[in-house]
C-alpha cells in the first residue's frame, strides 16, 4: 500500500472516529437534557430534545455510508476492519440512545399539568445520573481504546438493573397509595425503562470496544439484576 493510500486511509478512520465523537456528544446532551426536563417539568426543553433526534439519525446514516465506502475503497484487514465495523455498531447504539432519550422527553410533554409529587421523580433522576456516567465512560473508553474501562462499564450494568427493579416496586406502591399518582407514575415507569435501556446500550458499546481492542467477541453472560417482570403487587407492598 503506497504512502498516499495509507495517509488517505488514516484520514478516513480519523473522520469516522470524529463522527462517532460528535454523535456521542449529541446523545449525551439529549439524555442529560431529557432528564433535566423531567425533573423540572420543562416542556420547552423536552421539545428541544425531541427536535435533536433527526440530527442524530442523520449522523448515523453518514457514518454508515462513510464506513461502507471506506471498506469498498481500502479493503481493510484485521484491526483496521474492526475499527470500521465498530464505528457502525457504536453509531447504531448511539442512535437508539437518542431515540430513548427522545421518548423520555415525550413523557415530559405527556404529563404536563398533572398532579405529581417531586419525591417520586428522584429515583429516575438518580438512575439517569448513573447511566449518564456509564455513557461518558464508555465513549471515553472508545476514544482511548481502553478495554479495562469498557469492561468496568459492562460490569456496572447489574447495578442499573437492580435500581430499576427497586424503582418499579416503589412506583407501584405510590400508585396503590393514591390513585391520583397512577397516570403520572405510569409515564414515569416508561421513562425509567427507557433510561434502563440506555444503560443496556452503553454495555453494547462496551462489548464493541472490547472487540475492537482485543479482536474477540465477549462471550460471558452480561450481569442482569432486573427482576421487575417477576414483581407482584404483594411483593411491591410487602404484603
Amino acid at each position: 500500500m503506497s504512502d498516499h493510500i495509507v495517509r488517505a486511509f488514516d484520514a478516513d478512520l480519523r473522520t469516522l472516529r470524529g463522527m462517532i465523537a460528535e454523535m456521542g456528544g449529541l446523545a449525551e446532551k439529549m439524555m442529560t437534557e431529557s432528564t433535566r426536563a423531567l425533573a423540572a417539568r420543562d416542556i420547552e426543553l423536552a421539545r428541544r430534545v425531541i427536535a435533536m433526534d433527526p440530527k442524530l439519525d442523520a449522523l448515523q446514516h453518514e457514518i454508515e455510508e462513510k464506513a461502507v465506502l471506506t471498506i469498498a475503497r481500502r479493503q481493510p484487514m484485521a484491526v483496521d476492519l474492526r475499527d470500521i465495523v465498530s464505528a457502525i455498531r457504536i453509531a447504531s447504539d448511539l442512535e437508539r440512545i437518542g431515540d430513548l432519550a427522545k421518548n423520555v422527553a415525550k413523557r415530559v410533554v405527556a404529563i404536563a399539568g398533572q398532579f405529581h409529587p417531586q419525591k417520586i421523580v428522584t429515583g429516575v433522576e438518580h438512575m439517569s445520573d448513573l447511566v449518564m456516567g456509564q455513557l461518558r465512560d464508555v465513549l471515553d473508553a472508545y476514544a482511548a481504546r481502553d478495554d479495562d474501562r469498557a469492561m468496568d462499564v459492562w460490569n456496572r450494568d447489574g447495578q442499573i438493573d437492580a435500581l430499576y427493579t427497586a424503582l418499579f416496586r416503589e412506583l407501584l406502591t405510590y400508585m396503590m397509595e393514591d390513585p391520583r399518582n397512577i397516570t403520572f407514575c405510569t409515564h414515569l415507569l416508561f421513562a425509567a425503562k427507557n433510561v434502563e435501556r440506555i444503560g443496556d446500550h452503553t454495555t453494547n458499546i462496551a462489548e464493541t470496544v472490547h472487540y475492537l481492542v482485543t479482536g474477540h467477541t465477549l462471550t460471558a453472560e452480561r450481569p442482569k439484576n432486573d427482576t421487575s417482570s417477576f414483581t407482584t403487587l404483594d411483593e411491591a407492598t410487602g404484603a
